[in-house]
């Protein structure tokens, strides 16, 4: 199945340079492309694609208000949206990662990175890796005081929002607790019931700001 992509950025080279990485996949499909948030909401909504590649710092409105836009509570069939940001302000990853963001990414990461994010975001996942995530996540979780751990999560699933949290994807968790990757999904969706939480990233953001994740 071919993975449907928006790229939402505010300079064309850039958007240039994330065409010309994804037309070399057989299973992405660029179909629109938006210089400012705005035209990012028009396109998702007309086009409806898999995943959207949204800037943070656009004109007009920028990419965390249209993030907000197409994936609010009230959104029918939300896209997934992957960030690219130059993570360099604390507080625009705080408002991303709890306004539905599905993962996040440096735009010098690298065209690997960037098709693994596209296809993890497609699949329901989020990149949550030890290079960028966990590190977005200690850097504005570090001097938070958060809610206790819960208590009403099982030891497995503890276990399994720990490893997440550090970046670990669902194949990595399996192998690590010597389960099937099923069983891993199996669990994350009972941990985001009880969370509640969006997705993972949601799930690995608590971990943090509950120091559940440094133990």
């Amino acid at each position: 199945m071919t993975i449907t992509v928006v790229v939402a950025d505010d300079q064309a080279m850039v958007r240039a340079g994330f065409g010309m990485i994804l037309a070399a996949e057989d299973d992405i499909e660029v179909v629109g492309e938006a210089s400012d948030g705005v035209e990012a909401v028009e396109q998702a909504l007309r086009l409806r694609p898999d995943v959207v590649l949204m800037d943070i710092r656009m004109p007009r409105v920028d990419g965390l208000e249209a993030l907000r836009r197409l994936t609010g509570p009230k959104v029918p069939n939300p896209p997934k949206v992957l960030v690219v940001t130059t993570f360099d302000n604390d507080e625009y990853v705080h408002r991303a990662l709890h306004g539905g963001a599905c993962g996040f990414l440096l735009k010098d990461s690298g065209a690997t990175l960037l098709v693994e994010a596209i296809r993890a975001a497609a699949s329901g996942e989020a990149l949550v890796s030890p290079s960028i995530t966990v590190r977005l996540l200690r850097a504005f979780t570090a001097s938070t005081s958060g809610p206790p751990p819960r208590t009403d999560l099982s030891a497995r699933e503890t276990d399994v929002v720990r490893l997440v949290a550090r970046g670990l994807t669902n194949a990595e968790i399996a192998a690590r607790l010597h389960i099937s990757v099923g069983t891993v999904k199996t669990h994350l969706g009972s941990v985001q019931t009880k969370l509640p939480a969006r997705n993972r990233v949601e799930i690995a953001a608590w971990a943090w700001q509950s120091g559940l994740a440094g133990r």
